[in-house]
């Protein structure tokens, strides 16, 4: 499939250069514009699967930072990793097959999988039980990881995650469950740019509501990126895998052996911070929830918010660390 994919990519361009279709054409012009605008901003590791691009700033106590579906490090990087930046190290990744890093076809999507990619990320950088923060669906990954490998992290510090089932998704997230993997190729390729681009207000209205998108967020929080076609294949194959783990964790939780922290904005549009946040808490008193104005985008909407929050998780890890110690 990987051939025949990268075949389809170069045929593609060249067939909606010649009026074979008005959308393949868009599309190739607005991926092309799109790479020259927000090019790569890090480094990259070879991991299990592939390149993967990671940003790596300021010096101490480490911290990793795991983006949500259908986005990238740019979601940390209006401020939030500078903020931690001044006295940790705080590596922020593209997930695999995410902004700039890479992901074959084949590999699993369920967090569990991204889990114990996570980890080859933790070994690879050296980083000593980092401080998990993670963002949305990469709050599911990042308490996967803090369940199968309690010893890589000191704690978790979780924005807005995902932590149980939904009855159903938030409607933003409906288009994206297409099994066929053919038919995620065709439309990524053609209708998918387009109408991201005509129904992105109304996008925005969900995910970042009832807060304003910051200024810069295309560019400098990485936003224009979810327009390419790889973007949209990799997100459509994340949003079907990302409940198949959720009974697992649930029956978890009672057995977390690392402190975790959970800050939710209580108008969130695209998960409810009820179940996701106050039942959760109220069935697993130990994790502790913080509740806050805003929408579902708290890192690049709150940046001094989520640091300090960040902050606390960490100061709470380090205490639990001596206790144990």
């Amino acid at each position: 499939m990987s051939l025949i994919s990268t075949l389809l990519e170069l045929a593609l361009p060249a067939a909606g250069a010649v009026g074979l279709g008005w959308p393949v054409t868009k599309t190739w012009r607005t991926k092309r514009k799109v790479e020259a605008a927000v090019p790569p901003r890090g480094k990259f590791i070879q991991i299990s699967t592939g390149k993967l691009h990671y940003a790596d700033r300021g010096t101490g106590p480490a911290i990793l930072m795991i983006h949500g579906l259908g986005g990238q490090l740019g979601n940390f990087d209006m401020g939030l990793i500078d903020l931690l930046a001044r006295d940790h190290r705080v590596v922020a990744i593209d997930r695999p097959g995410m902004g700039w890093s890479e992901r074959p076809a084949h590999t699993p999507a369920n967090p569990r999988a991204q889990a114990a990619q996570m980890i080859e990320v933790i070994d690879a950088l050296g980083l000593d039980r980092p401080l998990i923060v993670g963002h949305s669906l990469g709050g599911a990954i990042a308490l996967c990881l803090a369940l199968e490998h309690p010893e890589k992290t000191r704690g978790l510090a979780l924005l807005a995650p995902l932590t149980v089932a939904t009855a159903e998704p938030a409607p933003p997230f409906k288009p994206l469950a297409i099994p066929s993997g053919l038919k995620r190729f065709v439309l990524s390729w053609t209708f998918a740019t387009p109408a991201s681009i005509r129904n992105q207000q109304d996008v925005f209205d969900y995910i970042f509501g009832p807060e304003d998108v910051p200024t810069g967020y295309s560019v400098d929080g990485g936003g224009l990126l979810g327009l390419r076609p790889k973007s949209f294949r990799n997100t459509c194959r994340d949003f079907l895998a990302s409940g198949r783990d959720l009974k697992w964790m649930s029956n978890g939780y009672d057995g977390l052996r690392v402190p975790v922290h959970i800050l939710f904005g209580r108008e969130d549009r695209i998960l409810d911070p009820q179940i996701q946040g106050v039942e959760l808490t109220n069935h697993h008193p130990a994790i502790k929830l913080t509740l806050t104005y805003g929408g579902h985008m708290l890192p690049l909407t709150q940046p001094e918010a989520c640091n300090s929050f960040i902050r606390t998780a960490m100061a709470d890890a380090d205490s639990a660390t001596a206790l144990t110690a």
